[in-house]
Formats: C-alpha cells, sequence, structure tokens
C-alpha cells in the first residue's frame, strides 16, 4: 500500500499579500482554477497502484482549513496530524510514519518488514504533468520495497540558483529496469550561477524536490540510526497523541523540545541507502511570484493576469487583482498583487525580498502578515468591511449544517441583518429563525449563537457597536469544533 504524506505545515511568506501565517500558499488556488495546491497535491496521487488514504501533518492553526478542503476533494479516511510547533520535515515525516502505522494498527518496532509505503509530499509544489509523476512514482517503487529510501530528483530545466542539487552516481542500479534508479553520490546546497551552469551541463544533477517514497518502519528505523534524539522525541509524543474530532493531536511538550532538522541533513546525506529517481513533470515549488509566473504559463505577452485587470503595453508581468480593477500601461518584469487590505509592486527580480518586506511589517505590530481581511473560520468566514471609532461592520458567511459557538461579549453589541439564507438564533433563553432581509439585536453580555440549518450558505451583515472590538472579547460555553473559552 501507498499512503500519501502531505507536509502543509510552511507560511509560504515569500507570495506575500497572497500567502500569510494563517492562510498560507498550500490553501491557496495558485496554479489556476479553483484547486487549492493541497487539493491538487492529493488529487495526483489517484491512479497509484493500492493508494491509500493520505495523512496531513499541518500546523494546529490551520487544522479546520486543511479539514475542509480535504472533505470538498471527496477525500475520505485521512488522518490529520497537528504539529504543535515547527519542527522541520525530519520529525515532521516521523509522526505521519508513526500515524500512518497507528491507522494500519501496525506497531513500529518490527523489524521484518519495512511497513506500508510513504509517499512524502510538500503540499505547495506545482507538478503541470501528473501521468509522468505517477510514472516516476511507479519506477521508485521496486527500491523503495527493497528497503531503500528514494528521493525524486527534477531534471533541470536551467541553472537555477534557488535550488539545492543532487548528484547521481554514474550507473544506474538496475540498468535493465523499465525506470531509472541511481545511488547518490552527494548533495549540493544552493550554488552560484556559474556553478549551477556547470551542473546542468553535465547531466549528472538533479533539483532537489523535496518528495520521498520508502517504508514507514525503515525510515523510522534509519532516522533512529541517524538522528537517534529526534526519532525518541517523535515515538514519544506520537504514544501520547490524543484524538481530537478528526485530528491526531501530539503530545506538545514532547515533541517541542524536538530538535529542528531536515530530513535531508537528518537522514538522507548519512544513509547509505538513498536512491534518486529522475522526475520530469513540470515541477516548481513557487518559492516566489516569480517561480509562480514560470510555473503557470503566460500569454503572448509573457503575462499571467488573474481577476479584473486591464493591461495596456505591459510585458513579462505577473498581475494579480482579489477584490477590484487593477490596470498597468508601460509595465515590464513586474509583479503586482492586489488583496482587499494590502497591494504589492515589485520588479520580477527583487520578488525574494518579499520576506523581509513581511518581517518588517510584523515588527511593525501590524497584522497583515498573518491574516487576511477575510479570515477563515471552521464554521464559515468573516470579512470585516468598516470599521470605525467604537464600531466595526463584517460580512459573515456560515456553511450549511455549520454552527458559530455558543458564547457572549462583555464590550460589544452587535446587530444582525441576513442577507440570503435562514438563520437559527441563540439570544439568551430565545430560539427562532431570522430569514433574507430580517435582524435582530445582541446586548452586551447576552450569550448568543448563529446556526445555519439549511442547504445553502448563510450570509449575514454584523454591525457592532461597543467600547472594544477586539476578537479576543470572546467568552465561549459551547463549541462543537472543540476550541476553548478564548481561542478564535
Amino acid at each position: 500500500m501507498i499512503i500519501p504524506v502531505i507536509l502543509s505545515g510552511g507560511s509560504g511568506t515569500r507570495l506575500w499579500p497572497l500567502s500569510r501565517e494563517h492562510f498560507p500558499k498550500q490553501l491557496l488556488p495558485l496554479a489556476g482554477g479553483s484547486e487549492t495546491m493541497l487539493q491538487a497535491t492529493v488529487a495526483r496521487t489517484a491512479g497509484l497502484p493500492g493508494v491509500g488514504a493520505p495523512v496531513v501533518v499541518c500546523n494546529d492553526a490551520h487544522r479546520f482549513m486543511v479539514a475542509e478542503q480535504l472533505r470538498q476533494a471527496g477525500v475520505e479516511g485521512a488522518r490529520i496530524v497537528l504539529e504543535p510547533v515547527g519542527r522541520n520535515t525530519a520529525p515532521a515525516i516521523a509522526l505521519a510514519a508513526h500515524a500512518a502505522l497507528a491507522a494500519a494498527g501496525l506497531g513500529a518496532d518490527r523489524a521484518d518488514d519495512i511497513g506500508p509505503l510513504l509517499l512524502v509530499l510538500p503540499a505547495d509544489h506545482v507538478v503541470r504533468e501528473g501521468a509522468a509523476f505517477r510514472a516516476a512514482v511507479r519506477a521508485a517503487l521496486p527500491a523503495a520495497e527493497a528497503g531503500r529510501l528514494v528521493t525524486f530528483g527534477v531534471v533541470p530545466e536551467g541553472p537555477e540558483t534557488g535550488y539545492g542539487y543532487i548528484r547521481r552516481a554514474a550507473q544506474p542500479i538496475d540498468p535493465g529496469a523499465a525506470g531509472a534508479v541511481y545511488p547518490i553520490d552527494r548533495f549540493v546546497e544552493k550554488p552560484d550561477l556559474a556553478t549551477a551552469e556547470r551542473f546542468v551541463a553535465s547531466g549528472e544533477y538533479y533539483w532537489n524536490s523535496g518528495m520521498f517514497l520508502f517504508g514507514a518502519r525503515r525510515y523510522l528505523r534509519e532516522l533512529e540510526a541517524q538522528a537517534p534524539d529526534i526519532a525518541a522525541a517523535a515515538a514519544a509524543a506520537a504514544g501520547a497523541a490524543k484524538s481530537d474530532l478528526d485530528f491526531v493531536r501530539v503530545d506538545a511538550e514532547t515533541f517541542g523540545a524536538c530538535r529542528s532538522d531536515s530530513i535531508d541533513y537528518a537522514v538522507m546525506e548519512k544513509t547509505r541507502d538513498a536512491v534518486v529517481v529522475p522526475l520530469a513533470a513540470g515541477w516548481s515549488d513557487v518559492g516566489s511570484w516569480s517561480s509562480l509566473h514560470a510555473a503557470v504559463g503566460s500569454d503572448a505577452d509573457g503575462n499571467v493576469l488573474r481577476g479584473d485587470v486591464i493591461a495596456e503595453d505591459t510585458r513579462d508581468s505577473f498581475v494579480f487583482s482579489e477584490s477590484r480593477l487593477v490596470a498597468t500601461v508601460g509595465l515590464e518584469g513586474h509583479v503586482v498583487v492586489e488583496t482587499k487590505d494590502a497591494v504589492l509592486v515589485a520588479p520580477r527580480e527583487r520578488v525574494q525580498d518579499v520576506k523581509a518586506l513581511v518581517a518588517r511589517i510584523k515588527a511593525a505590530g501590524r497584522s497583515e502578515h498573518s491574516l487576511h481581511r477575510e479570515v477563515f473560520r471552521p464554521w464559515g468566514s468573516y470579512d470585516s468591511v468598516e470599521n470605525g471609532e467604537r464600531y466595526q461592520v463584517k460580512r459573515l458567511s456560515v456553511n450549511p449544517g455549520a454552527s458559530m459557538s455558543l458564547q457572549l461579549h462583555h464590550h460589544r453589541a452587535e446587530h444582525w441583518i441576513v442577507v440570503s439564507g435562514t438563520a437559527r438564533i441563540t439570544r439568551g433563553e430565545e430560539v427562532f429563525l431570522l430569514e433574507e432581509n430580517q435582524s435582530t439585536y445582541i446586548p452586551v453580555g447576552t450569550k448568543h449563537r448563529i446556526e445555519n440549518p439549511g442547504k445553502i450558505p448563510l450570509h449575514i451583515i454584523e454591525v457592532q457597536s461597543g467600547s472594544y472590538l477586539g476578537e479576543d472579547d470572546i467568552v465561549r460555553f459551547e463549541d462543537r469544533y472543540g476550541r476553548d473559552s478564548k481561542s478564535t
């Protein structure tokens, strides 16, 4: 059996202002269409032999969005493992290996087999040619089943200085096999341009993709041999894990004490059993606006235009509009990204500096590094459309069958106007329905709740008034999503 392991813990700050700490790039439909990068990653494993339900490792703050996107994609039986804190890929994959073994009713301590195969995939990569990707996985299967630790090396499309490289050995393991599998000669850090040009010209180097295939037990045994402290911490954290609704919540204190390290440094560069399979499938890690521009394809003028955009005499540019008309004149080689609360304008050759820009926003105490104006919750979302002294206006969207928590506020009152759908309202001891164009008032200190009993989304305009309008003015009494009295 092949179990996809989807690593979804990144924040993607180089793709700000679209990608943010609490709504990162893997949860966005960046590659075109309505499918998010997470959904596309799961979908490209369909058609592999014996593929099972995925294990997704994600940040605790993203858990409801991940679960909802998997539900929307029709994925059943997924195990969502929550990282209480990021500790890089070696510990994250160990948690996934333990979760996969537990899901199969297997232990980690048997030395007589490798366990189910784990296909480890970052959730935020673009792979344009799914058939070529699946062919590479099939080529890697015999090596993984024989106990090798397989990584996929991307055949370079040019001398890229933003990726690490893998140098393969001269001869494949089995020259007569249907797909080439090479021993790894060495891993190489990101090179300068002249070195990258030499690597590509030699034909012996691949880009390091961060994708792997190996047995769950096989990986845990190798991790124990090469990084025993990480193996022990991950095993202890997984052993003390608890089920929380649809999630696997590992022990936070134990995992927090784990050393942070990548699988490359902790295992792949040290083991004698690492091999590489070439992959030519239109891959990109979408690490910047420039790489996204290259990954999704351009029009005749070299532009990628998304949303309400009018481009006049504009070439080789990426222009994105989320909420309004964006017009450009005489632009060349630029990135323009508009969201409801921020606009980025940068030359394409400077997009790597966006990370430094986000750091400045965070240091200034602003919220735009972490949150969009529209904020997603397990019940739906809210969009803060207007605010001023002692008032705020929000647009609430409540999913069919969803319910906000039973709560109260000490410092604000709320007026609700139903725009579309039907709301079941709890106000103090009252429970009643509101239809389109009907409204109600929630006084300060009154327990209240909104539910959507219908089959279509419920949209409500909420007008808040009071001395303090922060999201932390909440006391929660009942919540079907397991949030505590103050969490959001």
